[in-house]
């Protein structure tokens, strides 16, 4: 297993990846929706108190850094990768790690609509975007280069499900059964996976659905029944994660050329509730922010009362979104998958 400390930088594999580029949600989104006309935000404190250096929020839904920043920093690459928004950064940064991800958002187009987001359609052309200025800045030869050794780290999906389909706003309950949707999800993603690849995409990282049950949000509302995690979201989302994983398994046999990693998000997460002793944690239930049970973005502040002083005993850090410490252990999973699956 590589580890990645909490401080430090620099492994053998960074002479072998030039670049880490990031599409998702909130689970990989570094800032991008601190520059748009959205409510979720996390751009104040408390959010980011635990960031390297000092507290600084950055519009990282989290008390620090997220994944694609440990990734980063695992492969030799800058600590932490910026959002393709933020104007203080330029091309010089971004062609060595760059997020287009936007909190909120879905492999269903709706589902950004719910909150203003930015959505996946959107993130690509982003993408698009971004190897113009880098063929300007760097050459053709060297941008494409650049692209192609890339690891591309994709989360998405929580959203589409707890944002849109349960939450009964966009219609999709309606015009789809839960199984339908998946499969339309599936299938919006095969689409957004075949085009990043015809973009240049050759390192693919896709993340599976976590126990979304288990979120402190999902318990606060199971509340009635104990507060346990809500099994039929977890089932859903064990249901979805296995056809995502035979989608992966197809697209890598139509384009051979394309190193195609599933990460098993559910599994580790399960294992980090179930088992919290082993990884130190003490409360797997609740947030760190408040109470835990309900806050995030603008009720996560820095005067809402009782956040907790140590967030590493914390699985959560608000009602939805894992601790730093959390943060480093999904991304060694996701490193050591790459590894065993030959993207890097």
């Amino acid at each position: 297993m590589l580890v990645l400390n909490s401080g430090g930088s620099g492994s053998a594999a960074g002479a072998v990846v030039p670049a880490v580029i990031v599409f998702g949600d909130s689970t990989v989104d570094t800032g991008n929706n601190n520059q748009i006309g959205t409510t979720l935000r996390s751009d104040f404190p408390p959010y980011g108190r635990d960031m390297p250096g000092g507290a600084r929020a950055t519009g990282r839904f989290g008390n620090g850094r997220l994944p694609p920043d440990f990734i980063s920093e695992a492969l030799g690459l800058p600590p932490l990768v910026p959002a393709y928004l933020d104007p203080a950064y330029g091309i010089g940064d971004f062609a060595r790690g760059v997020c287009f991800a936007s909190a909120g958002t879905g492999v269903d187009n709706a589902t950004a609509g719910v909150l203003a987001v930015i959505p996946l359609w959107k993130e690509v052309e982003y993408y698009k975007d971004y190897q113009l200025r880098l063929r300007a800045y760097a050459g053709a030869e060297r941008a494409r280069a650049i692209v192609r050794g890339a690891l591309h780290v994709v989360s998405i999906g929580t959203n589409d499900f707890l944002e849109n389909y349960y939450m009964l706003g966009t219609g999709r309950f309606a015009e789809y059964t839960v199984a339908e949707f998946s499969d339309f999800l599936v299938a919006g993603a095969r689409r957004f996976l075949s085009e990043i690849h015809r973009l240049g995409a050759r390192r693919v990282t896709f993340a599976g659905l976590a126990p979304i049950g288990c979120l402190p949000l999902e318990r606060a509302e199971n509340m009635i029944h104990g507060g346990g995690c809500i099994e039929e979201y977890n089932r859903v989302a064990r249901e979805y994660n296995a056809k995502v994983e035979a989608m992966l398994g197809a697209l890598r046999a139509e384009l051979p050329d394309l190193r195609l990693a599933y990460v098993p998000v559910y599994d580790t997460m399960l294992d980090l509730v179930t088992n919290p002793a082993k990884f130190g944690l003490e409360n797997v239930e609740e947030g760190c922010c408040a109470t835990g049970r309900f806050e995030m973005g603008f009720m996560c502040n820095d005067e809402a009362p009782m956040t907790c002083a140590d967030a590493d005993k914390f699985l959560f850090w608000d009602a939805f979104h894992p601790t730093q410490k959390v943060n480093r252990i999904m991304a060694n999973h996701t490193i050591d998958i790459c590894y065993q699956q030959g993207l890097l």
